[in-house]
């Protein structure tokens, strides 16, 4: 795991019973018009958030940058093993934004070999509540990013069937059996000392 770190201005916790969008999130996303000169807010890549102080996309450009910011991340986590962009680490430096790479290849089945150990340390970040609000994101934000959303699913006690559902609706055409039964057999026995500190329990 690689890790930068940069001072930055803590956000304040957003309290709801259900994933809201925080104060800050721009309400003008997906306007393709450029109102009275304002630049627009554009989303990535299959962005989304998964719960209170937790989003997940795809990889973020410099077109993204301006919706990233009104988040108010104090973390992003990483999960490509390529070296993150000159103009991204830019990004995290002029935002106090703390980087977490965990580097897992993106591989086809049937060559797939999901690193359990590095989803595991990577949940211990997500589990933090000092590193949110927090950016989860790989390349699409489809497999990688979809199976530790799931593997903390798992740790929220979700079911199988939700999890599943979730992963589905990011992977689409795109689902890998592989994913869903690496999410059905990960173990959460040794994280669950550690605190949860947002929705706990699925329908």
């Amino acid at each position: 795991m690689r890790v930068e770190g940069f001072e930055g201005e803590i956000s304040e916790a957003i309290e709801v019973s259900q994933p809201t969008l925080p104060p800050s999130f721009p309400r003008d996303v997906g306007d393709d018009s450029d109102k009275d000169g304002e630049e627009l807010f554009v989303p990535p890549l299959n962005f989304a958030m998964v719960d209170n102080g937790v989003f997940r996309s795809g990889f973020p450009d410099s077109a993204n940058f301006r919706f990233l910011e009104s988040l108010g991340l104090r973390s992003i986590i990483y999960l490509c093993p390529e070296p993150y962009p000159e103009a991204n680490n830019e990004f995290l430096k002029a935002n106090g934004i703390r980087l977490f790479q965990f580097g897992i290849d993106g591989c086809k089945e049937p060559f797939v070999n999901i690193p359990e150990e590095t989803i595991r340390e990577a949940l211990k970040v997500v589990l933090d509540e000092k590193n949110h609000p927090l950016l989860i994101h790989c390349n699409r934000g489809k497999h990688r990013t979809g199976c530790l959303v799931g593997c903390l699913r798992k740790v929220q006690r979700w079911c199988l069937s939700s999890i599943f559902d979730e992963y589905q609706r990011f992977a689409a055409a795109k689902a890998r059996v592989s994913d869903q039964r690496f999410m059905e057999r990960f173990e959460v026995c040794s994280l669950k000392h550690l605190p949860i500190t947002f929705s706990c329990s699925k329908r």
